[in-house]
């Protein structure tokens, strides 16, 4: 069964849909199931302790002090003790205690908090208690664990005085249903789980299909992270998510093994550009060292070997310059902008240069608006309008023009110099590869990466007497609407 997605065969054997629906199910139940649970404790609680505060004079409890509690305690203490222990056994209730306005104990059955005690439990339900002294019972919304590792609930109704809330009856009883619940979860995770186990093996089943592929993929992985960049990355696959990520590791073996050949050829190169500036460097500084130690100096020969030093410096630091850019991740930031404009501006400060060549420079491009990079876009274009001013010749022009083909916006960088030989042509974009005797080969190859980045393209027509760089970039939307 070719071009079956694993997705498929994994719903075949109902592996996905039965755990979702277990899980889901138990969940549900194990939920619904103590949230009733918890309600009708809470309704309970909170009625028992209603209960003990019809039980209980206010005047009485808000009257006990810590001395009443002392010794063998004072009457009043022993009989709010006695009242409320006897509705403690009735209700079988583990704890129930008593305490003011100012969250502070009055009366504790089952905690042993003195009179006066401050009550840390009461913290953990701050917002039910707010609606206990505005008057209503309530309980806390959540189980809290005992010292004897059992679940707890805890009820409370208001003492009033006079209509005020003056203090608060508090009845701690046990979750014992917590017990049978738990085993009810643990009913439902065995069940999912022998439920797993069964549908696993039906499942391995239909991967074992899969898992002959998968390993000749590990095992290309395991090369690839290796280094070993040169071998193809095959597989028999016979479903579309084995053979798309087979595809898919084979372009990027390919994408390294391209991008380790280029880093290689340019660590290469930038090693031969940078030896012969450095050459000239060594060799200049000694001729200016043997000037300044002759007797006298030949001052107007030191500043020529002077002059030389900073010219090869000066190369030197366009070579780590285009190194640097060429080698560096562009971050394209593409938004709206006018041809017209855009290469006016580029080319304008140009102007200059070619004036003192004795070169026209000579711009014709027409208002469309593009899509892409202007900054980055700029730099590529005055690297070709720079190129075609160096090999230009006095009395010769370098026109740069500009028309609308399709969806895309295209400049054309135009020369008449002695053009580019055809043998030369298919490598005039490769990093390092130079005519000229003090170029570095790095501005084609980084223009076209520029423009590339962009969503465009450079390329190349030359002929003795006409050389054309044509650069295309997509148009804005409202460029071709």
């Amino acid at each position: 069964m070719a071009d079956v997605t694993l997705r498929a065969r994994l719903l075949l054997a109902f592996l996905a849909p039965t755990l979702a629906l277990l899980a889901f199910g138990g969940f549900l139940v194990f939920r619904a199931s103590r949230n009733v649970l918890e309600q009708q404790l809470g309704e309970s609680l909170s009625a028992t302790a209603a209960t003990v505060a019809t039980q209980l004079s206010a005047e009485r409890v808000l009257s006990l002090t810590a001395e009443d509690a002392q010794g063998e305690g004072s009457r009043t203490w022993r009989s709010l003790k006695k009242t409320v222990e006897s509705m403690q056994q009735a209700s079988g209730t583990r704890r129930i205690f008593v305490f003011d306005a100012d969250r502070r104990a009055r009366l504790d059955v089952g905690g042993g908090l003195p009179p006066g005690a401050e009550v840390p439990e009461l913290l953990r339900d701050a917002l039910e208690l707010e609606q206990v002294f505005a008057g209503h019972r309530n309980a806390s919304q959540v189980l809290f664990k005992g010292t004897d590792g059992n679940f707890y609930k805890t009820g409370y109704a208001p003492i009033l005085q006079e209509g005020k809330v003056v203090a608060v009856v508090a009845v701690e009883g046990s979750a014992a249903f917590f017990g049978p619940l738990a085993d009810l979860r643990n009913a439902f995770i065995g069940l999912s789980a022998l439920t797993l186990v069964l549908l696993s093996i039906a499942a391995v089943l239909s991967a074992r299909q899969v898992s002959r592929p998968l390993e000749s993929l590990v095992r290309a992985a395991q090369a690839i992270g290796t280094g070993d960049l040169t071998s193809k990355v095959t597989t028999d696959a016979k479903t579309v998510e084995v053979s798309a990520l087979s595809r898919e590791l084979e372009l990027m073996r390919a994408g390294l093994e391209s991008r380790d050949r280029q880093l290689k050829m340019m660590l290469g190169g930038v090693a031969h550009e940078v030896k012969n500036p450095l050459g000239g460097i060594e060799l200049f500084s000694g001729l200016l060292d043997e000037e300044l130690k002759s007797s006298p100096p030949n001052i107007a020969d030191s500043l020529e070997h002077l002059g030389r030093i900073r010219r090869e410096l000066d190369y030197l630091k366009r070579i780590v310059d285009d190194f640097l850019a060429f080698a560096r991740e562009q971050k394209v930031a593409k938004v709206p902008f006018d041809a017209k404009q855009f290469v006016s501006s580029a080319v304008g400060h140009l102007q200059g240069e070619a004036s003192s060549k004795g070169v026209a420079l000579e711009v014709e491009v027409p208002s469309f608006r593009l899509d892409g990079d202007e900054s980055l876009l700029t730099s590529a274009l005055v690297n070709l309008v720079k190129n075609a001013l160096q090999v230009s010749k006095p009395g010769q022009r370098v026109q740069v023009t500009g028309r609308v083909d399709g969806t895309k916006g295209v400049l054309e960088v135009k020369d008449e110099g002695p053009g580019i030989a055809a043998e030369l042509q298919a490598r005039i974009f490769e990093p390092f590869f130079t005519t000229r005797e003090k170029g570095t080969g790095l501005g084609l190859p980084l223009a076209r990466k520029l423009v590339e980045a962009n969503g465009g393209a450079l390329v190349l027509e030359s002929a003795p007497g006409r050389t054309v760089f044509t650069l295309s970039v997509p148009l804005a939307h409202s460029s071709t609407s």
